[in-house]
């Protein structure tokens, strides 16, 4: 499986010798987005790009989105410092991203607004990450009134997973990502540009975190 950390600095550069850009990640669930990463990475193969789960061990209380964002900004701060403290090329520079749902959470327009100050990436959904992972499988046509139960139980392998927060390689069909982008991108088509992404019901970009985040355009 490809490597995911919870290392939180840049670590020493020289001037040219850095190979590979680092992306530091911030994921509200503990289990599901970082085993969705690690499966879509080992199949992606090495592309440059080290991807490192920056808060790995926090505890469940550590884990809402601006929580998420606002340790996500101390360290987009610190990494920038030692990027150019490093003299490193800008490609090389490291990103900082967060992944969280709506679900019942509060201060997201806060969360979207510290981050965009700060140059921190967000994978936004809504009800939560099980609709990108249902778009893997089928179309979504309707709302979910914000509930992430009525997402999960039209999951093919609801009724058999003993935990639907595991995310197993079978559960990701293989060359399904083009299929479930096309999917995301036509339900947030059905949004108006101005309405604010805490209220679209469905809504996922999580492609935009798997191509621009991870390099990852297929697997």
């Amino acid at each position: 499986m490809a490597r995911t950390r919870g290392k939180d600095s840049l670590g020493p550069a020289s001037r040219g010798q850095r190979r590979n850009k680092i992306v530091h990640v911030f994921t509200e669930g503990r289990v599901t987005e970082p085993q969705y990463i690690e499966i879509v990475r080992d199949r992606a193969g090495a592309n440059g790009i080290e991807v490192r789960i920056a808060n790995a061990t926090a505890p469940g209380s550590q884990r809402k989105p601006i929580t998420l964002v606002d340790a996500a900004a101390r360290l987009m701060r610190e990494e920038t410092r030692a990027a150019k403290k490093a003299k490193l090329a800008e490609k090389f520079w490291p990103e900082v991203w967060c992944l969280f749902d709506r679900d019942q959470h509060e201060q997201i327009p806060d969360a979207f607004k510290l981050a965009k100050e700060a140059g921190v990436r967000i994978a936004f959904s809504h009800p939560c990450f099980e609709l990108w992972r249902l778009l893997h499988h089928k179309p979504v046509q309707s709302t979910f009134g914000g509930v992430c139960g009525e997402a999960v139980k039209l999951l093919p392998f609801a009724n058999d997973a003993e935990n639907i927060k595991s995310v197993l390689p079978g559960q990701i069909p293989k060359g399904s990502f083009a299929l479930a982008k096309k999917r995301a991108q036509e339900i947030n088509a059905q949004h108006p540009a101005h309405k604010a992404k805490d209220l679209r019901d469905p809504y996922t970009d999580v492609y935009e975190f798997v191509e621009e985040g991870l390099g990852i355009t297929a697997y």
